[in-house]
């Protein structure tokens, strides 16, 4: 199991950047590596609250985690510390033993002069999962996060 770690600074307000962690329509946009689509069956933003999400893929891969072409995940809200912490804990809906486990990804924001910092960790990767290919979609995503956060649109 290993862990990603990333910083990130958006130019929001925490209050902002938190409201985004929580909102389907948002987490559909962001919550998305590039070269990829989303989809939120299910999404119940409250502590201990369920939500289910898929990811596929634009192109046809053959690497999707729960089918060719798709990861699909569920997890829940373990904590939630209003304008401050998002933590979740998550899995992935596979047959794919190197794949499986419980991941905890928590979502710290700290005031700074122009906006928010992002502390993203994400703790527990499957054996399956690349770190530096996991490191490469929570930046995109973290991009998608701070434009929306910034602007009020992904792209």
């Amino acid at each position: 199991m290993t862990t990603t770690r990333i910083r990130w600074q958006v130019r929001a307000p925490r209050a902002a950047v938190y409201r985004l962690l929580l909102d389907a329509d948002a987490v559909r946009q962001w919550m998305v590596p590039t070269g990829m689509t989303s989809v939120v069956h299910e999404f119940d933003a409250r502590e201990g609250g369920f939500y289910r999400i898929s990811l596929t893929y634009d192109e046809p891969t053959g690497t999707g985690k729960t089918t060719a072409q798709t990861d699909t995940f569920h997890g829940h809200f373990a904590r939630l510390v209003p304008d401050e912490q998002v933590v979740q804990i998550v899995e992935f809906e596979t047959g794919d033993p190197a794949m499986r486990g419980e991941q905890t990804i928590t979502y710290t924001l700290t005031d700074i002069e122009d906006g928010t910092v992002i502390d993203a960790v994400h703790d527990g990767l499957p054996a399956g999962v690349a770190p530096e290919d996991n490191e490469l979609g929570y930046r995109m995503s973290l991009t998608k996060l701070a434009t929306l956060a910034e602007t009020g649109t992904v792209g």
